[in-house]
This record gives structure tokens, sequence and C-alpha cells, in this order.
């Protein structure tokens, strides 16, 4: 009776043993995948800042360069064909990011590896 015990009591500690080293492995890929979105994140922001900073500034500039160079004949046209190119940039940009912010969730790698975990676990047909 106490190598059964002792056969069970090994079992058991092999068991939480291979468990807690497989929640370890997951939440190690867990920390990297949360440390790369966080960089990704802070490159996203950090871009966008910047492009619109400099798109602000080109816009203004080119704008007050065509306005002043038809001053006299055409600064109306110039305004309005330059008003329609800014729409057309802003609408362009809005998809963009849209399709940006809807390419998924992230954490794809932990997903997949606790998917398969459970996987492990469902009974087989």
């Amino acid at each position: 009776m106490s190598e059964t015990k002792n056969g069970l009591f090994a079992s058991a500690k092999k068991l939480a043993d291979l468990t807690l080293a497989t929640a370890h492995n997951r939440v190690e890929l867990f920390a990297v995948e949360l440390q790369e979105e966080k960089c990704r994140l802070i490159q996203a922001i950090l871009l966008t800042a910047s492009a619109i900073a400099l798109g602000v500034c080109a816009l203004a500039l080119v704008t007050i360069t065509l306005v002043v160079l038809f001053w006299e004949n055409g600064r109306m046209p110039v305004l309005c064909v330059l008003s329609a190119l800014f729409i057309v940039g802003a609408g362009f940009v809005i998809r963009s990011l849209r399709k940006c912010l809807a390419s998924g969730p992230g954490f794809k790698s932990t997903l997949s590896e606790l998917e398969r975990d459970r996987a492990c676990f469902l009974p087989r047909d």
C-alpha cells in the first residue's frame, strides 16, 4: 500500500510539475508578446505624430506657395483644388488607419498555444 501511495504521490508531483512548467512557458510567451505589442504601439504613435507634424507643415507650405504663385488670376481655383486633394488624402489615411486597426488581435502565439493546450484535454472521438 505504501508503494501505491508513493507511486500516486510521484505521479501527482510529476503532473503538478508539468502543469507549472506549461503555465510558466505560457506566461513567458505572453510577457514577450506584451513587450512586442508595447514597442509596436509606441512606434505607431511616434510615426503617426511625426507624419501629422510633417504633413501639416508640408500642406501649409504648399498651399501658401501655390496661392502666392497664382495670386493675380487663380487663387480661388488653386485653393479649391488643394482642398479637394487634402480631403482625398485624409480619406486615404483614415482608410489605411482602419485597415491597420482591424488587422486582428495581438498575442496570436499565446492564443494558439493556449488553444493547443486546451485541445490536449478534450476527449478524442
